[in-house]
């Protein structure tokens, strides 16, 4: 399932003729832009932007100033488009990490071609697919959840401190992230901290240090956390279990964002 067969590189670039593969091709633009011409039309591209091509479709590239990219092709994969797709990148630079990883095992023709490039195939095809059914927000929302999801952890992250450091007014950022994510952006970080201290504390179990866990978890008042988690589980840290923890229906605010 989701078998690399070939990763290669292209240097700079201004123009792919025009061709066919029996395999799936997925094109990682790591620098400068181009268009993706086709049967169905054109689809421009940039920088971190993902071009994925079904089997057998005619396709060609150009570009007027250049582009380069990872390029790599697989069978046998959840990828399900019907037409070429583009899919923006920007704000996740893990699948361009995994490009360039594919890209080393692949090359260096070792026992890590066989070890490590599958891991790889797995994990760019399903975060491609999940890239793509993913809700898109606007772009100043999408740096104000990436940046909450990179330093939730982090009990010194000031928050206000990162949304006043962007180049627009603080209540206007408040009220946008709210009206795309469904939360204020500290509902969102209390509730990523949260989630992290519910799966620490299943996984330590009865013999849980509160306090450590707290600040673990981006909380520094082991009271003030200990309130806030018995609010959104209904028991206190001391007393969690997995037991406790109910899945999440389909519009709750926890499955609203994914980055």
């Amino acid at each position: 399932m989701n078998d690399i067969i070939y990763v290669g590189r292209h240097s700079v670039t201004m123009k792919v003729t025009e061709h066919a593969h029996k395999s799936w091709e997925l094109i990682y633009c790591t620098s400068g832009k181009g268009q993706l011409r086709y049967e169905g039309g054109i689809l421009p591209y940039s920088q971190d932007y993902l071009v994925v091509i079904p089997p057998m479709v005619n396709h060609s590239n150009d570009s007027e100033t250049g582009f380069t990219n990872i390029h790599v092709n697989m069978v046998d994969t959840v990828l399900n488009f019907k037409n070429p797709v583009v899919i923006s990148c920007q704000l996740n630079d893990y699948l361009r990490q995994a490009f360039e990883a594919a890209f080393y095992y692949y090359s260096n023709n070792g026992t890590g071609r066989t070890m490590v490039l599958p891991s790889y195939g797995n994990l760019i095809a399903n975060t491609t697919l999940l890239l793509s059914t993913e809700v898109e927000y606007s772009e100043v929302v999408g740096q104000i959840a990436n940046n909450i999801l990179n330093h939730y952890p982090d009990a010194d992250y000031d928050l206000n401190a990162y949304l006043r450091s962007l180049p627009f007014n603080f209540e206007y950022l408040k009220k946008l992230f709210k009206s795309e994510v469904g939360m204020t952006p500290r509902q969102f970080l209390t509730d990523k901290r949260l989630e992290n201290a519910a799966n620490n504390l299943a996984l330590s179990g009865c013999g849980s240090n509160i306090s450590q866990i707290a600040r673990q978890c981006g909380f520094q008042e082991p009271l003030y956390f200990s309130r806030l988690f018995k609010n959104k589980y209904g028991v206190s840290p001391k007393n969690y279990t997995p037991d406790n923890l109910e899945p999440p229906t389909s519009d709750s605010d926890s499955t609203k964002i994914h980055l």
